[in-house]
């Protein structure tokens, strides 16, 4: 594994076209929206798919979804216990060579970081409580206009169980936007990878998990085709702390619909540019 030595900061910009990127449970499930109207997706519900796609590489990943557990655990402290060197640290209370054991063993614990939270089990098994700071951070996604969010009703054509007599005129909805450009952005920090050891490897499988993120993520929230990552956008610095702030990078990037286009419908009513950054260079990667 070559050691990650130098800072990086990254954009992805992604289409949804009639789909519900990130459903707000506290909205009836509505698609997430600011008070302004704009769409958003939680970093959680991104960070949920990156794991996927790293799972989906071959990577073992700790916190799994309960659908796509590949190794019989059905619990993070089950998962936890069942790695016998987590299992003799947490006997001998070593609290650093736990860490290390789990970093080593996760990809997403190296590169997220984790909190082992969990309580005893009986008088002879003492808990555990232990945190890993993740060198992989991503801020919540929030498209570039504001969205139409529309409901669309649908009726009920059969029946749950036999004691149900709800015929098939039963009204139900389905909500989704209509279109959006959204955009999130990230920053991968050397102090809490050189921590973790996480790697140059790792985080090129990080970028590839992110031009990726919408293969294998289909459900009939979100058909297959109709979320699209457009681009990613990525900026390695040339020392550990960065020639400039995350945020001083992330503005950098503008994303502005075009001065003819009142309703955004495509990804081309955009206009995309930089501003010049002395000294650090953009990659500019197609995503799928």
């Amino acid at each position: 594994m070559t050691e990650f030595k130098n800072k990086i900061d990254f954009a992805v910009l992604f289409t949804v076209e009639k789909a519900n990127p990130n459903g707000d449970p506290l909205n009836g499930n509505c698609p997430r929206t600011d008070i302004d109207g704009y769409g958003e997706m939680s970093d959680v519900c991104i960070k949920r798919k990156i794991r996927n796609r790293l799972q989906d590489m071959g990577e073992k990943i700790f916190v799994q979804s309960q659908e796509r557990a590949d190794d019989g655990k059905h619990s993070l402290s089950e998962r936890a216990d069942a790695n016998t060197e987590l299992l003799k640290h947490k006997k001998n209370k070593d609290e650093d060579a736990y860490v290390k054991t789990a970093c080593e063993s996760w990809i997403d614990v190296r590169s997220f970081g984790q909190v082992f939270a969990f309580g005893k089990k009986n008088r002879e098994k003492d808990g555990v409580s232990i945190g890993v700071r993740g060198p992989v951070t991503v801020r919540t996604a929030v498209s570039i206009s504001p969205i139409d969010a529309t409901m669309m009703q649908i009726t009920k054509s059969v029946n749950g169980n036999p004691s149900e007599t709800k015929g098939s005129d039963t009204m139900a909805t389905k909500e989704r936007v209509e279109f959006g450009l959204y955009k999130f952005c990230g920053s991968i920090n050397h102090h809490f990878a050189e921590k973790n050891g996480f790697s140059e490897e790792d985080a090129e499988k990080i970028k590839e998990a992110l031009k990726t993120l919408f293969v294998n993520d289909a459900s009939a929230a979100r058909p297959d085709g109709s979320m699209e990552v457009k681009k990613v956008y990525w900026w390695k610095h040339n020392c550990e702390i960065g020639q400039y702030s995350s945020a001083e990078v992330h503005r950098s990037l503008h994303v502005e619909l075009l001065p003819n286009v009142d309703i955004p419908k495509k990804y081309e009513d955009y206009k995309i540019t930089f501003d010049n950054l002395e000294g650090l260079d953009v990659e500019e990667i197609e995503g799928r």
